[in-house]
């Protein structure tokens, strides 16, 4: 059950993605980076079908990756090496010429937003998209060059590499797409994990904390602080809760102590009791 729980958002990203490259990039010969970019260069050089040549070169990336980062990272990129050609392929003969619109900055932004949204997915899961992902993995095996540097020298050179055969401003489509994937796929990873961390310095830190504890259900932690100007110590509740709690715990604060500092910080992701782990009262 674990594995195919694990396996299942793999085979959802990867049709989500599929099919936001039928809809949306092959239309209208958008440019893109990665696997479909090199494919859609195949393509127009050399008249390969698009998912025929993403299927042989994931292929050709998962052995690379086997062969030099292992057998646990095969594992991973397995499904996504077969799901997303086969899916790409199966939609390319069920939808045929079907097309939503010719527009093409339409096509740009939602195809960013699913292409975001499925790579969101899959990588959520724990799991690799293989393909292009795989030659920066072995670049920072071997040579301990950054995954982000060698992922955008790679887009670089692919989408470069189209505006051989496309107008300019097709380039600056291009770069919009990575743009808003890039943005989107950083929503999806953070999607449901972002908190709010609330700090509150008051004389009456120990009711507030009993009413945080007793009231909101939420646990609180007393750090010792020391006041910069009188020099006194006093503690400091640290308190951790959903964007949603927020407004509950700044009306309990006010009402014990309306002249209560309080200073709130959006946290990217919280483990421990209570959120990543089950509550655990003793």
């Amino acid at each position: 059950m674990s594995v195919l729980k694990s396996i299942i958002p793999v085979v959802i990203g990867n049709i989500i993605y599929a099919l936001v490259v039928k809809l949306f990039i092959l239309p209208t010969n958008l440019m893109s980076s990665g696997t479909t970019g090199i494919a859609l260069l195949a393509n127009h050089f050399l008249g390969i079908p698009v998912s025929f040549f993403i299927l042989i070169f994931n292929v050709c990336m998962l052995i690379l990756g086997l062969i030099v980062l292992g057998k646990k990272f095969a594992m991973t990129t397995i499904v996504s090496t077969l799901m997303y050609p086969i899916a790409l392929e199966f939609f390319n003969q069920t939808l045929g010429e079907f097309v939503i619109t010719n527009n093409e900055l339409l096509n740009t932004i939602f195809a960013g937003l699913g292409i975001g949204l499925a790579l969101g997915i899959v990588i959520r899961s724990g799991a690799s998209t293989g393909g292009m992902d795989i030659p920066p993995l072995v670049l920072n095996h071997f040579f301990r060059i950054p995954v982000s540097v060698s992922l955008y020298v790679f887009d670089f050179i692919i989408l470069s590499s189209q505006s051989l055969y496309n107008p300019l401003e097709r380039l600056l489509y291009g770069i919009i797409l990575i743009l808003l994937t890039s943005i989107v796929l950083d929503k999806v990873l953070l999607m449901g994990t972002t908190k709010t961390e609330v700090k509150i310095i008051s004389p009456k830190f120990e009711k507030i904390a009993e009413e945080i504890l007793s009231e909101m259900d939420r646990g609180v932690t007393l750090l010792n602080a020391r006041g910069g100007y009188l020099k006194n110590e006093q503690s400091v509740v640290l308190s951790v809760v959903s964007n949603r709690e927020l407004p509950k715990i700044e009306k309990l604060v006010r009402a014990l102590d309306p002249d209560a500092f309080m200073i709130v910080s959006r946290v990217s992701e919280v483990w421990g009791r209570g959120f990543s782990t089950k509550k655990k009262y003793q």
